[in-house]
């Protein structure tokens, strides 16, 4: 049975069986990221700090579980700001609750070894999929009829990118989450900050900017793409050669 290490106890062993127990390599894939956002740091000492302190009765599949509360949160948050853009504010609340319940449900489960790696990891990224969605519905009433095509381009890109992580999890065993320094927390961030100039300046700016995030977008992914199909066509070579080397010395022992 692994120790228990509570709040305010961790010393510097504890640190490090804690360490590798949360961000060392996983025996499921799926149950370790590698993160390369700007504020992983910051999140580390977060993670550090705040681990050891949630109750005991919160568990891991709590914590889960709330994502699809904050979606349709969001989605009636978003509804009601079409009248009056402060209700932003309020989506700004769930995007940051959400943040803490989806950072921290798959290192908790990880930190008191609950088990639920594969239950997790379906779950998280399913309502994951759903929170992207709310989003982009709850801004889609604030905008006029025909910038819905604009929004759905949007809504193709960002699910571009999610399925490009898994492809790449099937095909390398690598669970990457982040494009170079911008991961999940970064692109939290990014909203909340949107929707402050939103309700400081109106909706005519997001109106004249989704175009150019799925154009943005779009070349990234593409660039995204091409750097993956590189790097699984070298590995591909890279293991055929080494089969075809097998296959000379079986030839030449036999």
């Amino acid at each position: 049975m692994q120790r228990e290490i509570t709040a305010g106890s961790l010393s510097k062993s504890d640190f490090k069986e804690w360490s590798r127990r949360v961000y060392g390599k996983q025996e499921f894939a799926g149950a370790g990221k590698t993160n390369t956002g700007l504020l992983v740091p910051l999140e580390r000492r977060l993670a550090k700090f705040v681990l050891p302190r949630i109750p005991r009765w919160l568990e891991t599949y709590h914590l889960t579980l709330l994502t699809p509360v904050w979606s349709i949160l969001i989605v009636v948050f978003g509804y009601l700001s079409a009248r009056d853009l402060r209700w932003l504010w309020m989506v700004n609340l769930m995007i940051v609750l959400h943040y803490f319940t989806d950072h921290f449900d798959g290192k908790l489960g990880k930190y008191r070894d609950t088990g639920l790696r594969k239950w997790g990891f379906y779950l998280d990224h399913l309502f994951d999929y759903g929170f992207v969605c709310s989003i982009l519905i709850g801004y889609s009433f604030l905008l006029p009829q025909w910038a819905m095509f604009n929004l759905m381009l949007v809504l193709c890109v960002f699910s571009a990118f999610m399925f490009h992580t898994f492809l790449m999890l099937a095909a390398t065993e690598e669970f990457r989450v982040s494009f170079s320094v911008f991961g999940p927390t970064e692109m939290r961030l990014a909203l909340i900050i949107i929707n402050g100039f939103l309700v400081r300046f109106g909706t005519r700016g997001l109106v004249g900017a989704l175009p150019y995030v799925a154009g943005c977008g779009t070349l990234a992914l593409a660039l995204l793409a091409y750097r993956a199909q590189n790097r699984l066509w070298k590995s591909d070579m890279k293991a055929k050669a080494a089969r075809a080397a097998g296959d000379k010395r079986l030839v030449v022992e036999g």
